[in-house]
């Protein structure tokens, strides 16, 4: 494992999501509006700027998913900075939530004006089709199942499951169009594609795992110190290295008498993508 800050440079583009790109905007004119989900711990991070660019002149609801994980108060903050005339933003627990009552009502309110529209011109309204982006393992297709009450969608926990589009009815007044997760091409912030990483939004095994975990432990002794020393039972030490070392000596993760970096590393990486440390927030609407 390295010993010094990472300033790696992460980048992933794989054959199928410039497919997906290319579907997106050809669907587009289908579709009345735009559901686009985030993080929540990383609203910004989980932005992609490609689906901002493809969708902006469509009204978009966005989600901000796993608020379980994320810190109150944050999400309260990023909820009132993201929100306008044209957006509105919902933070969900896509697993405990009433997700199609709060998601209806929330897009018949977009789409208000084009509905009276219609009546006014005699025309049935017909359902809400929408079309719902967002970058890989946020919880698409966790979204499509419960909204479908059936397994419309294949869902895992990991990056690029959903490979194809496809339609989903959700009650009377809602259509909603399924897309893959879409990366973009380049990461011109390192911090971004350290988030993504940290939060399980690219595939591990094209991932520097070690540099990854040293990166995001670096960042919690300073933004959580508490949080780690009681996550863990250790004291932090200056270089963070150090304080992952002391943490596999503690749960014993050794090969023989060498520790076991691996087991550390993914333990580390999954405890803090399961929301087992607390609720953290990893970025903030005022920060640079």
């Amino acid at each position: 494992m390295e010993e010094q800050k990472s300033k790696i440079n992460i980048q992933w583009f794989p054959g199928h999501m410039t497919k997906a790109k290319r579907q997106m905007e050809e669907h587009l004119k289908l579709v009345d509006m735009v559901i686009e989900l985030r993080d929540a711990r990383i609203p910004n991070a989980s932005k992609n700027p490609l689906i901002e660019q493809l969708t902006k002149q469509k009204p978009r609801l966005i989600l901000l998913t796993k608020r379980d994980k994320a810190q109150p108060e944050a999400t309260r903050r990023w909820v009132e900075h993201l929100q306008n005339e044209q957006v509105k933003v919902l933070a969900l627990d896509l697993l405990k939530d009433p997700l199609e009552k709060r998601i209806t009502s929330a897009a018949k309110e977009l789409m208000k004006d084009k509905l009276e529209r219609m009546k006014r011109r005699g025309i049935r309204p017909r359902a809400i089709r929408a079309m719902v982006v967002g970058i890989p393992n946020v919880g698409k297709s966790t979204l499509i199942n419960s909204l479908a009450h059936r397994r419309a969608a294949v869902t895992g926990d990991r990056p690029g499951v959903t490979k194809a589009l496809q339609w989903v009815k959700i009650g009377k007044e809602l259509e909603l169009l399924d897309t893959p997760g879409v990366l973009w091409p380049k990461f011109e912030d390192a911090k971004v594609g350290m988030l993504l990483a940290v939060s399980g939004a690219i595939r591990d095994d094209i991932l520097p795992l070690e540099e990854i975990a040293y990166w995001a432990m670096d960042w919690l002794q300073e933004q959580y110190p508490q949080v780690v020393r009681e996550r863990y039972g250790v004291e932090l030490q200056e270089n963070p290295y150090d304080t992952l070392l002391a943490i596999a000596e503690k749960r014993g993760y050794k090969n023989g008498t060498a520790i076991d970096e691996k087991r550390l590393i993914i333990a580390f990486l999954r405890e803090i993508r399961d929301g087992k440390l607390a609720a953290i927030t990893w970025e903030l609407p005022d920060e640079d």
